[in-house]
């Protein structure tokens, strides 16, 4: 999850931390927060490959972003806004992010797919 402060970053193409979460049968065994470039996005895909992330929470981000993320694997949940740690206790209990979307934009959550 891209994160500022204790937020969801609102713009996933500038954001600079995110915060890596291990869930394991719906419980958090673990977390840490990595300083992340502003880059290229496909450097920036990459760097979510090699991070070993598999699914990316995240705010307003843009169309070619959003692609290359999803073409290296990884399932998007954009468009997300609000506490980080409250919805990253409802993402681990596989609790509904749509409560989260962001005023204005609408989306299917269940397949991962943008709003862009």
């Amino acid at each position: 999850m891209t994160v500022w402060g204790n937020r969801v970053s609102p713009v996933f193409d500038s954001a600079q931390t995110i915060l890596l979460a291990d869930i394991d049968n719906m419980e958090i065994t673990g977390r840490k927060r990595e300083f992340i470039p502003v880059t290229a996005p496909s450097t920036m895909a990459g760097t979510l490959v090699k991070l070993n992330i598999d699914t990316l929470i995240c705010g307003a981000i843009s169309k070619q972003p959003a692609e290359i993320i999803e073409e290296a694997g990884i399932t998007l949940l954009p468009f997300i806004t609000g506490n980080a740690e409250q919805i990253l206790e409802e993402f681990a209990r596989k609790q509904s992010m749509s409560k989260y979307i962001m005023p204005g934009c609408s989306m299917n959550l269940q397949k991962g797919n943008n709003a862009s």
